[in-house]
């Protein structure tokens, strides 16, 4: 190989790992949320539409008052108020979790194409909003590989990967991560000796949806820069998938958040190098077709909390 080719073989390897970094991001921050949810048994599968009204709220933010930081608080808040929505109607009114999750997937695209339009208007040129950009790390963006690889994002995406480590934290080596699992295991042993099951809930399903909604909101602030609807694409569904094939563990969501990445950042690969493979509708089906082949098996039996999925009535 010569020196020409490696240098173009090593060019567009780095490049592919920061678009499936890129890609793997919204993914990645969902699917975190979720661990705090389930581990407490809970299943949110109306994440597709937090993270589309996250999206939303994350434009809104930045637009009226200006600044992208607070536009992600925006989101956060917004986050907020549908984990404690969800969790009011799936622990105090006990509604069955599956068609709440519906219920929010359905409000969540009805709802952000509706204000959209209100606010934004049918405009096929949006108005400009303070969004992030990428930020060069001195010195290591200069590295070969690693420098336009892992060096050259945006803040919220160097945030993200602080926040991995956090949460695998809090969730293994803390008394909270302690109360989290409990309550997911057997919730019944965890009121007995004292722990507020619902509201430990109530808590893992705020957590829950903040972490959706800055995943919504990177899709809008880092990746589009603006809104547009039913963006998220099916992005919440992968992160169920990602949670599953990660184990409910964060380190395993990392891995599972990147491979998915994978998969959306080679069809876009592929697309721009006029692959044989004429139809650009079949090269997006690839990130799908990766999230059913892992859950398939391929990661071997994934056993998740025991009460999952199973509100806790007291005695």
């Amino acid at each position: 190989m010569s020196v020409v080719s490696l240098s173009s073989f090593i060019a567009a390897s780095a490049n592919f790992v920061n678009s499936d970094i890129q890609t793997a991001m919204p993914i990645l921050l969902a699917a975190t949320g979720l661990i705090f949810n389930e581990r407490t048994g809970v299943v949110n599968i109306g994440v597709e539409g937090v993270m589309l009204m996250g999206a939303l709220a994350g434009v809104a933010g930045s637009f009226l008052l200006g600044n992208v930081w607070l536009g992600v608080l925006v989101a956060i808040a917004a986050g907020g108020i549908l984990g404690l929505i969800f969790t009011f109607f799936v622990e105090t009114a006990r509604a069955d979790q599956v068609v709440v999750g519906m219920a929010f997937n359905l409000l969540g695209l009805g709802l952000t194409t509706m204000l959209n339009r209100a606010m934004f208007g049918l405009n096929t040129t949006p108005p400009r909003i303070d969004s992030f950009h990428p930020v060069s790390i001195p010195f290591l963006s200069k590295l070969p590989f690693f420098g336009t690889a892992f060096f050259t994002h945006t803040y919220l995406t160097y945030l993200a990967f602080l926040v991995i480590p956090l949460v695998s934290f809090i969730v293994f080596k803390t008394n909270i991560g302690l109360v989290l699992r409990s309550v997911g295991e057997h919730p019944r042993a965890a009121d007995t000796v004292g722990i507020n099951v619902v509201r430990v809930r109530y808590l893992a399903g705020m957590v829950s949806c903040m972490f959706g909604a800055v995943g919504g909101a990177y899709l809008s602030l880092s990746q589009l820069n603006f809104f547009t609807e039913n963006m998220t694409a099916g992005r919440g569904f992968i992160a169920l998938a990602a949670v599953v094939f990660g184990k409910w563990s964060p380190a395993g969501v990392l891995g599972a958040a990147i491979l998915f990445g994978a998969g959306s950042a080679l069809s876009y690969q592929l697309q721009t190098l006029n692959s044989y493979i004429s139809s650009s509708q079949l090269l997006l089906t690839l990130p799908y077709v990766l999230t059913l082949l892992g859950l398939a098996g391929f990661v071997g039996k994934a056993v998740g909390p025991a009460a999952s999925g199973k509100p806790y009535i007291k005695e």
